[in-house]
């Protein structure tokens, strides 16, 4: 008889775009895992997925691959206004799912969820990346062991091509999302008391930079930004700083770019995140991230903080009055 505890959790992917390729590349190494379906609305992308995963069955409709193949768990990794309506029938039809960031485009719209999700979230594991990484991992570890924080500062730049190329999410939930389920583990939840928001507008009306800052009643402040504006000959990874002040010690990452960096007619990050789809050895957060999702339905560990289905309502709730914060300046 085997231990089902061991064998590999049969996977799908919804949504074949970049990120949702990089999942099928990965589940495809791991050993904890099988990949078993592929979804996408646009049958090129589907026949892309054929020759890049040869004897992985695709579908275009979700509801014939959920009666027609016996994926247990599924990765949805489409935009994010399809989030919650993918994400229920998976749930109702009693599968898992890691759903990636964010949940929703309204706290309003994710709480559609609330009643199909488990009490411990493991049948629903946010793709909060960054909680993965090793930098993030010993980052977190280290401010546990040390003691209170007074201030968080943290950067995302990324160039002037890049705006528009997710025209129904701001800079916000697109890119600062990431920096505030980190500053929500390194807080273990605890709800700040103020927050204050800028935004520049570029020629088209697009955001193109966010700052943000967050207050605590112990006095710890976090201050965010983010933005669109750096040279086209930035790489499309840009630059990304994470610092932490404590009382008698302070830490910085610079998870972007990563130790190789190239530059020919511009420059470029050969590995701008830390994921590795090697199809014999996939490594890096991605890999990681996989890994815990697996463990998470075999009942080997537990979901972690800030990947929880009830931390990311949280996370968008402090992305609403961040929105709002920003627009009655």
């Amino acid at each position: 008889m085997t231990d089902d505890r061991n064998r590999p959790v049969r996977v799908g992917v919804v949504g074949l775009g970049r990120f949702g390729m990089l999942h099928a590349q990965t589940l495809r190494g791991l050993a904890e895992a099988e990949l078993v379906a592929l979804v996408d609305q646009q049958q090129a992308r589907i026949d892309h997925a054929y020759s890049a995963f040869p004897g992985v069955p695709g579908w275009m409709d979700l509801d014939k691959a959920i009666l027609e193949t016996n994926a247990e768990a599924w990765v949805v990794a489409t935009p994010t206004e399809t989030h919650v309506c993918l994400t229920k029938k998976l749930l109702e039809s009693g599968r898992a799912v890691l759903l990636e960031k964010p949940v929703a485009s309204t706290v309003a719209e994710a709480k559609e969820l609330e009643p199909l999700v488990k009490g411990d979230s493991s049948n629903l594991m946010l793709g909060h990346i960054l909680l993965f990484g090793s930098e993030n991992r010993a980052l977190l570890s280290e401010a546990k062991s040390r003691g209170p924080i007074v201030y968080i500062q943290a950067v995302r730049h990324r160039p002037a091509t890049s705006l528009g190329r997710s025209p129904g999410d701001t800079p916000f939930e697109l890119m600062m999302v990431h920096d505030l389920y980190l500053v929500f583990a390194l807080v273990n939840g605890l709800e700040p008391t103020r927050f204050s928001a800028q935004i520049h507008r570029a020629s088209t009306g697009a955001i193109d930079l966010a700052n943000a800052q967050l207050v605590w009643d112990n006095g710890l402040i976090a201050n965010l930004t983010v933005s669109m504006v750096t040279p086209p000959g930035m790489s499309d990874e840009g630059f990304d700083r994470f610092e932490i002040f404590g009382k008698g010690w302070a830490a910085k990452v610079e998870p972007t770019p990563r130790p190789i960096q190239i530059w020919d007619d511009k420059a470029r990050w050969p590995i701008g995140l830390d994921i590795i789809p090697d199809p014999a050895a996939p490594s890096g957060m991605l890999a990681d991230e996989l890994r815990a999702f697996c463990r998470v339905l075999r009942g080997q560990s537990s979901v972690r903080i800030g990947a929880t289905y009830h931390d990311a309502l949280v996370i968008l709730r402090w992305i609403e009055n961040l929105r709002r914060a920003a627009n009655s300046t």
